[in-house]
């Protein structure tokens, strides 16, 4: 008889066990988020021992339950801690956030990448804050609060700090990955990004107009997007190895609202003063892309200026831009690897919990009459 009643006992207090356990796991299931903001570690066991009036057993149980859904992992000697896949399991879409919507490489970047995500099950969210810092930061409000799986982002002016670091850290906290497109911000370190090796292009660039004899290089680069002065750095160095001296007064800086300017109000000025004024003396131009470059073209034809006879012209992307004017641009693309496929790699390979270095795509120069 003594027997029989000790085997119930057993049996009782197991399930008392067992239904501690389930319940502490599922306090701490939901508790996870708010461990995430504070460095993904959770409280030691006798931490939750005290909190929740358990014992040490039934703690054990309830972190080795969450260690079986794969939502924690236990680390030796240094505690529990919240996986990165383990807050994206109730989301299946990433948010795609470009600086304009109609930027003549983003719907192929866009094209590429969502064919991947597809392939994986996520749908796709796509943002557009025209470059501006004001409208990125209610952006990452909205994704904090929608609980997306990733995020794809082209900064907005990424030449300067930006002041939304404290979203994008809260985003990375609550284990949402994020990989940067294009460049990421000085103050933003350690985020992982795909970009183009802009250095390298704008010395390729300049070594190619030196050789076909051009020695009174100008330049038009566009100052608040990182691209910008990495391009600019490329040739300066390219001048540099090539004991010519940096053409400050032929090297011309615009910005987004120029930019705007000029696509959406068809205000040309700022070109037409930039070759009156900086560009007199240029046999050559290196443009920041080959939208610029494509009108670039047209106010030198109209100041009466021959393109490539007067003056070469250079760019960057190989777009459609480079082949639609008057006289075919010269320009630098990626034959092979294309950003979408690239960044959309990347960021799957992310949203698996694996660690991935930032990419720098190579350039192919593709030589047409403008240079």
């Amino acid at each position: 008889m003594t027997k029989i009643i000790q085997v119930t006992l057993n049996q009782e207090e197991e399930k008392n066990l067992s239904a501690k356990y389930v319940l502490l796991a599922e306090q701490l299931r939901s508790r996870l988020p708010e461990f995430a903001r504070n460095g993904r570690k959770l409280p030691t066991e006798a931490e939750l021992c005290q909190s929740y009036g358990m014992s040490r057993q039934t703690v054990r149980h309830a972190l080795q339950l969450l260690v079986d859904e794969g939502l924690i992992q236990r680390r030796h000697g240094s505690g529990s801690y919240v996986k990165k896949s383990a807050l994206r399991q109730d989301s299946m879409q990433i948010a795609v956030i470009t600086s304009f919507l109609d930027d003549y490489i983003f719907p192929s970047i866009l094209h590429d990448a969502q064919n991947l995500f597809a392939q994986e099950g996520y749908s796709t969210l796509v943002y557009a804050t025209e470059n501006r810092v004001s409208t990125e930061r209610e952006i990452l409000k909205k994704l904090l609060n929608m609980r997306v799986s990733a995020v794809l982002i082209e900064g907005s002016k990424t030449a300067l700090p930006t002041p939304n670091a404290d979203l994008f850290l809260k985003l990375r906290d609550s284990g949402i990955p994020i990989l940067f497109l294009h460049g990421s911000y000085g103050n933003l370190p350690d985020f992982p990004c795909v970009l183009d090796n802009n250095h390298k292009g704008g010395y390729m660039l300049t070594r190619y107009l030196l050789e076909k004899g051009h020695r009174e290089l100008g330049g038009i680069f566009k100052g608040d997007d990182l691209q910008g002065p990495q391009r600019y750095q490329g040739m300066a160095d390219a001048l540099r190895d090539a004991r010519i001296p940096v053409p400050d007064k032929r090297i011309c800086w615009y910005d987004t609202e120029t930019r705007s300017d000029m696509l959406d109000k068809g205000d040309l000025g700022y070109l037409e003063r930039a070759i009156r004024q900086r560009l007199s003396t240029a046999d050559a131009v290196i443009c920041y892309n080959d939208e610029i470059a494509h009108l670039l073209i047209r106010c030198l034809t109209e100041a009466g200026r021959r393109v490539p006879e007067d003056v070469a012209v250079v760019s960057f992307d190989n777009s459609h831009f480079s082949q639609i004017g008057p006289v075919p641009i010269t320009s630098l693309g990626h034959r092979t690897a294309r950003t979408g496929r690239v960044a959309a790699q990347l960021l799957l390979k992310l949203l698996r919990g694996e660690d991935s270095d930032s990419v720098a795509l190579e350039w192919e120069i593709i030589e047409r009459q403008s240079g």
